[in-house]
């Protein structure tokens, strides 16, 4: 237990002022003598104890009447380890501009709030911590110090399955753990919000995984580099939002991983640049079955690597020629409407939309299915039935060589069942060509006297007619050798024409 007579100069004022929540301002006003970064070079005027902090927090100096006890102290340099592991902390505690010696551990403890603004703190471990007011850590800057006891991982700020009932705001700090963890916030509760703006960087990893945010995670502007081996530069596998704001300049040097995540409200990558991990293996954006309302991905430029939507539910979808690299993953996707930022020139289009498509590896119907279902309710059938035909062109790719040529036949004469005018232009075209063909010359009788008169039109069109008959095809013959074959072809046409109306209609009725 510490005595009075034992407290250095500047910790008897911190004792004195304590009861009654007096500010220390142990700063000199000379800008040169206060940057925080030097404060190791303080000397005993400006240095306290951390021992001393950990009494007066925990009664050892109990609070005046009618005042309340507030520990505030700015520009010191705090000697010593900051142990409150498991502590009862009632007074506020406000620490600025103050270079820690050591790290801080809050594990499991109780408090009302914290804050340790502006100043320079090898280590905070608060998991398991709950904090009944906000946990301030703007314009700090956190290094990584020893491995968390929690997870066995070296971290410069573990928040693992902390408890917030306000903010935690790490506006402006900077959080160094390069190829580590530098945020470990697994299962987080955070009710008024996670605020990582104001030029917050993180050098490592930022992990949210099952975070609950009510007030959202708020990074915009912000810089995530040089991740850990597996390349993620933020993890929010499983966690819960009402809001993602990673905007106005975010950078990810790194993947973002989003798979599970639900947001109730936005998720705006708007102006954003992600440019995936710095060896160039892993995709820049992962949201594998991710839930949103309304996602916002018109970034400042395209993705350096993949963006992978598998199983991913949106209700609005708003991109922009920026959006999207040369792989992108969107089998499952499925959004309510989609909107195209066109202030870059950029129009959409059903073309535009199955390029997007078929920037994902391999063939999968569903992208094709989606596209055409948000077409139909939008009132554009034939916008649906395009996208539709471009599926069945890029299935026809994946087929053995002689269901190819069947495809190529159904796309050319009536559009895979989606065009079946084209049947009447290939009937029009060959009935015209019949008609002038054998108008011109003169066919033989089967059988002199019998049957109506030769009409070249009537004619070619019993040809193309495989089922019954108009009473010309078997009233006339050509001696003619190349009009009896041209017969022979248009008999043939009339065939393939009506096999494949059949099936393209067929397969139409069973897809819609």
């Amino acid at each position: 237990m510490l005595s009075y007579d034992e407290l250095t100069a500047p910790e008897r004022e911190l004792w004195d002022t304590f009861p009654e929540g007096r500010r220390v301002d142990l700063r000199t006003g000379v800008s040169e003598d206060d940057r925080v970064a030097e404060g190791g070079q303080w000397g005993p005027g400006r240095t306290v104890r951390a021992a001393v902090i950990v009494a007066l927090l925990l009664g050892a100096n109990t609070a005046q009447p009618g005042a309340v006890a507030c520990l505030r102290l700015a520009g010191a340099r705090i000697s010593g380890h900051l142990d409150l592991a498991g502590a009862q902390i009632a007074p506020a505690l406000w620490l600025e501009d103050c270079w820690f010696e050591e790290g801080v551990d809050l594990s499991g403890a109780s408090a009302q709030s914290i804050a340790v603004v502006g100043s320079r703190v090898p280590g905070v471990e608060a998991g398991m911590t709950r904090i009944e007011g906000r946990l301030d850590l703007r314009r700090s800057r956190l290094e990584s110090g020893s491995a968390s006891p929690l997870h066995r991982r070296v971290t410069a700020l573990s928040l693992i399955n902390a408890h917030v009932s306000g903010a935690v705001n790490l506006n402006g700090a900077e959080i160094t753990a390069p190829g580590a963890w530098a945020v470990s916030a697994g299962g987080l509760v955070a009710e008024g919000g996670v605020y990582c703006g104001d030029g917050f960087v993180a050098h490592g990893e930022v992990r949210l995984m099952g975070a609950q945010l009510p007030g959202g995670l708020h990074m915009r502007g912000a810089l995530l580099e040089r991740p850990g081996p597996r390349g993620v530069a933020l993890a929010l596998d499983n966690a819960v939002a009402s809001t993602l704001d990673f905007s106005d300049g975010f950078t990810a040097n790194g993947t973002v991983r989003l798979r599970g995540a639900r947001i109730s409200d936005d998720l705006t990558f708007a102006g954003a640049i992600l440019n995936g991990p710095p060896d160039g293996h892993g995709p820049s954006l992962v949201a594998l079955r991710m839930q949103a309302a309304d996602v916002d991905l018109t970034l400042a430029r395209p993705p350096s690597a993949t963006v992978d939507l598998r199983g991913a539910q949106v209700s609005y979808l708003h991109d922009s020629e920026r959006s999207w690299p040369d792989a992108v993953e969107l089998d499952g996707f499925v959004y309510g409407s989609v909107t195209m930022d066109e202030s870059a020139g950029q129009r959409d289009s059903v073309a535009h939309r199955v390029a997007w498509i078929r920037r994902g590896p391999g063939y999968h119907p569903q992208p094709y299915e989606q596209l055409a279902s948000w077409y139909r309710k939008g009132g554009h059938d034939d916008d649906a039935r395009r996208a539709l035909l471009a599926k069945q062109r890029h299935r026809r790719r994946t087929l053995p060589p002689v269901k190819r040529v069947w495809g190529h036949l159904l796309d050319v004469t009536v559009g895979y069942g989606y065009r079946p005018w084209l049947a009447g232009v290939w009937i029009l075209a060959l009935t015209s060509l019949g008609a002038v063909s054998f108008g011109a010359h003169s066919p033989v009788p089967v059988k002199q006297g019998e049957g109506a008169p030769f009409q070249p039109l009537v004619y070619t069109l019993d040809l193309l007619i495989p089922i019954g008959g108009l009473g010309q095809r078997t009233a006339w013959y050509w001696t003619d050798g190349s009009l009896q074959w041209l017969a022979y072809l248009l008999i043939a046409f009339g065939w393939v024409l009506t096999t494949a109306v059949i099936a393209g209609v067929t397969r139409t009725l069973q897809k819609n």
